[in-house]
């Protein structure tokens, strides 16, 4: 299938926001909406977006049709998600994937929000973006939103610096890029909504996983015979996972067979930092420049 890029965020654009996994209080996106408004943009909360059942923002059906409602609404221009948690996996049977086909938009999450844009991705070709939730937007002012929204609204190459001394695996490797949540890609494994991984470059992340978990989810991958063909592996923050020297001793060993670099410290994931990244679109990895470097994200014009 066809790679679709978004239309790229312009001055004043319409954010929708909805609540697809995980439920969210009020008082913990005012912040991050007031910085949203305060960049320039205006804000559409979703029906649903407060809707609250147990450990879900409401019921599928609500979820669902928010997300549907935003992408078939022409005026908004991009949809970024409050949080992660759960419920996302939920949903993927459900979306109406030729429906989001024809009207490409910016998506844009993390952590649990990794199941839906793989699944957008893989089901339609649009170039879905890893990157903070409204929830995340708090800290900072509209000044560092700006700074952090640039993949968004400029069309240039992005290239984000990797940590020193992180190359696992020495090497250069190109292709389209791809990743998410580790936890979250292991769910969708046996799933018509599991990505290809053949010649792209993975990316990694997680939080709150110890170090056997890590080893059982990595292993996993490596049983299902999804990973053989890999071009490279980047991996960002995995917070309370353990000591840093155990995991990425950890992953060189599990990733040494493939003969393709394997790097650290990309500035993605839970922690304070969180930098967008693009899913479906060509990336280079460089251990040498210790880089990762991607086209233009998004396209110039709407539609």
């Amino acid at each position: 299938m066809s790679v679709i890029k978004p239309p790229r965020l312009r001055p004043g654009a319409r954010i929708g926001v909805i609540s697809p996994a995980g439920p969210v209080e009020e008082s913990e996106l005012q912040a991050g909406l007031e910085n949203l408004t305060l960049a320039g943009f205006e804000i559409r909360l979703a029906s649903h977006v407060y809707a609250r059942k147990e450990y879900l923002a409401g019921g599928d059906e609500g979820r669902l049709a928010d997300l549907h409602a935003m992408f078939r609404d022409r005026q908004i221009d991009a949809i970024f998600c409050t949080r992660g948690g759960y419920g996302t996996l939920r949903l993927l049977q459900k979306v109406d994937y030729p429906m989001i086909r024809k009207n490409p938009k910016i998506l844009m999450g993390y952590s649990d929000i990794t199941a839906l844009l793989l699944a957008v991705h893989k089901k339609t070709g649009l170039v879905t973006f890893h990157g903070p939730t409204v929830r995340d937007l708090a800290s900072g002012g509209a000044e560092d939103l700006r700074r952090l929204l640039q993949p968004l609204q400029k069309n240039h190459p992005l290239r984000l610096t990797l940590g020193e001394r992180s190359a696992l695996i020495p090497g250069r490797a190109q292709g389209p890029l791809i990743g998410g949540n580790l936890t979250m890609l292991c769910h969708l494994l046996g799933t018509p909504f599991f990505p290809s991984l053949t010649g792209r470059i993975l990316f990694l992340e997680d939080r709150g996983e110890p170090l056997y978990r890590i080893d059982r989810m990595i292993t996993h991958l490596r049983l299902s015979g999804r990973v053989e063909g890999i071009a490279g592996i980047a991996l960002g923050r995995f917070e309370e996972c353990g000591e840093d020297t155990a995991l990425h001793e950890l992953f060189r060993e599990r990733f040494l067979d493939l003969q393709v670099p394997v790097a650290t410290g990309l500035p993605v994931g839970h922690g304070e930092s969180n930098s967008i990244l693009p899913l479906g679109l060509s990336a280079e990895l460089d251990t040498e420049r210790m880089t990762l470097t991607i086209a233009s994200v998004t396209n110039e014009k709407k539609g």
